[in-house]
């Protein structure tokens, strides 16, 4: 299975309060988060199959702080940017346009977020294809 770096373009259709996990207690406001990871591991891409079984609501697990956005209610995953053999999850967010949420998915690092928000989806979109200079986007899927 391929692997490497991933960015999820999630749509969150209204603002909302959300716990997220042992992190704090986070308000999102309406509009366009872009969720960088990596995967690496045996199953590779696969996490991302996972991340869309979440925000369909086919999976109730919550692993990762990303896990409790996406099983937000009216929560989608509209697209995915995939970057084979690349470990840039830092890298990469911190050059997509948008403002960073802090401490999001970014535990296990030295940066300060691995989530971005921006009201725009076309800035967005466009920041993430920049980024990742050879995505694979596919369509997100989670409806």
């Amino acid at each position: 299975m391929p692997s490497g770096t991933y960015t999820l373009l999630i749509e969150l259709e209204a603002a909302t309060r959300i716990d997220v996990g042992a992190l704090e207690t986070f308000d999102f406001d309406a509009g366009w988060y872009a969720y960088t990871g990596t995967a690496f591991g045996p199953g590779g891409f696969k996490r991302t199959d996972r991340h869309r079984d979440v925000a369909a609501g086919r999976n109730e697990a919550r692993h990762w702080h990303v896990d409790y956005l996406l099983g937000a209610d009216r929560t989608r995953i509209d697209a995915v940017c995939k970057t084979r053999d690349v470990d840039a999850e830092c890298r990469f967010t911190d050059r997509i346009d948008g403002r960073r949420l802090p401490g999001f998915g970014a535990s296990d690092c030295d940066c300060g977020s691995h989530l971005v928000y921006n009201p725009s989806r076309e800035r967005l979109l466009s920041s993430l294809q920049t980024v990742h200079d050879r995505c694979e986007l596919e369509s997100g899927g989670s409806e």
